[in-house]
């Protein structure tokens, strides 16, 4: 193999020019860089002699010359789950592993114990397209891959743990594929544990006090859920975050502010009502609340928009059904809505003065800036479900909101309902059925318990 440099090291700095185009690397030649990260670098290549019937590939070169010992364990062990995972993975929505191999260049000390993976070659990445502009038709039909990928990994039994646009590749024919598996992590039960390294505008907030134990950092399928979420909005509102600041770790701070209770969940309006909802479920502030969200459920809300736009609420009205929809994102998610989501309803009679009496529940709202409001803004509003036995999702949810304060007649209970979280991490499966206006349709509905601090002693719902 012809390399650049003569004996010594390569720094960071020069790293990616350690191969230069007309490089043989094993089986392939160098045609050009395509880019390079932190431990890694990638380049585009074809077979070597021009030998047909074999496809171009991205080689991912990751040197360990002149790195302390604990940093190459580091490369050897991120090397090692990318192969694991490619070799017992393999989907179409993930990027495909070809061959692996050592570099064993003793007269080129840079290169000499490089790891290299050989890996299908993609036209682009997602962040390239969102940077771009991606087109309004091909919006949902990206989000959809993604989930297929995400969702396979999941039943698989692993955790990408570094979910973002760089690392979602694009092929030619506009198909989505998952890579750099890095950091991806096996479960061991309900959990896994990586290293402590990832990308800080797709951490959840429990990711930014979790403690680093012998193992690593835990992690769990709902990270990527919370990550999809920030690609949904990223996707939908030309690359724009979801949470406010100049540099990650301002916008990693409002999300832990978001996470504690202590600031709403605030989109852009170009994101439209479905894919709003959709992230809102993904961004629910603890892993709880993210829980039920599973890519395979994703996957088939997505499925039932596309093949009839406004699925699950075809029968109201334009207005009702982004009532539905504003409604459930702040009811799961406790989410603050943009004005444009939703039309008025009528609201649901407030009691304010004195105590609730047993057969009454006064709702409570856990964000605390809603609560000392005062008033009845939207972005304040709560969901009351249709069923509590059904996920607590925008097909779930009455058009009716409540705001904090209300006080709703109920007239019985079920103790083992859906489990909702709360923004406090308050959790409960009881709920009870209160009644609606008068012409209300339906003329009653379930609040979860997490929604009020009253425990009326009621009986349980007949089945």
């Amino acid at each position: 193999m012809r390399a650049p440099h003569g004996p010594g090291g390569a720094t960071r700095r020069d790293r990616a020019d350690l191969l230069p185009p007309g490089c043989r690397v094993g089986k392939w030649q160098v045609i050009r860089l395509i880019g390079s990260g932190g431990w890694a670098t990638v380049y585009a290549a074809r077979p070597a002699g021009g030998r047909p019937g074999r496809p171009d590939v991205a080689l991912k070169v990751m040197p360990t010359a002149g790195l302390a010992p604990r940093q190459a364990r580091r490369i050897v062990e991120s090397a090692r789950r990318e192969v694991d995972l490619g070799r017992r993975a393999g989907h179409p929505r993930l990027i495909g592993l070809l061959e692996s191999f050592v570099l064993t260049e003793p007269r080129h000390p840079a290169l000499h114990g490089a790891i290299v993976l050989v890996m299908e070659r993609a036209a682009g990445s997602l962040r390239e397209l969102v940077d771009a502009g991606v087109p309004e038709g091909e919006r949902g039909r990206l989000v959809a891959g993604i989930c297929e990928g995400v969702a396979h990994l999941h039943r698989s039994g692993w955790v990408h743990a570094d979910l973002k646009p760089e690392n979602v590749l694009l092929g030619t024919d506009g198909s989505v594929k998952l890579s750099d598996f890095g950091l991806a992590t096996e479960l061991t039960g309900t959990h896994g544990y990586a290293p402590p390294l990832g990308t800080l505008d797709y951490f959840p907030p429990e990711r930014w006090r979790a403690p680093l134990g012998e193992l690593g950092v835990r992690v769990r399928p709902t990270a990527d859920i919370w990550a999809l979420g920030i690609i949904i909005h990223e996707v939908f509102a030309s690359g724009c975050s979801p949470f406010p600041g100049a540099t990650p770790m301002a916008r990693g701070a409002a999300v832990q502010e978001y996470g504690a209770g202590r600031a709403p969940l605030r989109m852009d309006h170009a994101v439209p009502p479905f894919w709003r909802a959709l992230a809102a479920d993904c961004l629910a502030p603890t892993h709880a609340a993210r829980a039920p969200h599973t890519a395979e459920s994703l996957l088939a809300r997505i499925a039932a928009h596309r093949d009839g736009p406004g699925a699950g609420t075809a029968r109201l009205s334009g207005r009702a059904r982004a009532a539905v929809l504003a409604t459930a994102l702040c009811g799961i998610a406790g989410a603050a809505l943009c004005a444009d989501t939703a039309g008025p309803t009528t609201p649901v009679p407030s009691g304010r003065a004195g105590g609730a009496a047993p057969d009454t529940v006064r709702v409570y709202n856990a964000e605390r800036a809603c609560r000392e409001s005062g008033g009845r803004d939207l972005d304040c509003s709560l969901g009351l479900g249709v069923d509590p036995a059904l996920p607590y999702t925008a097909d779930n949810v009455v058009a009716t909101r409540v705001w904090h304060g209300d006080v709703l007649t109920a007239d019985c209970q079920v103790p083992d309902g859906q489990p909702i979280v709360d923004e406090e991490d308050h959790r409960s499966t009881r709920w009870f059925r209160v009644r609606l206006p008068a012409g209300s349709r339906p003329p009653a509905a379930w609040l979860p318990a997490v929604r009020t601090r009253d425990h009326p002693a009621l009986p349980r719902c007949p089945r």
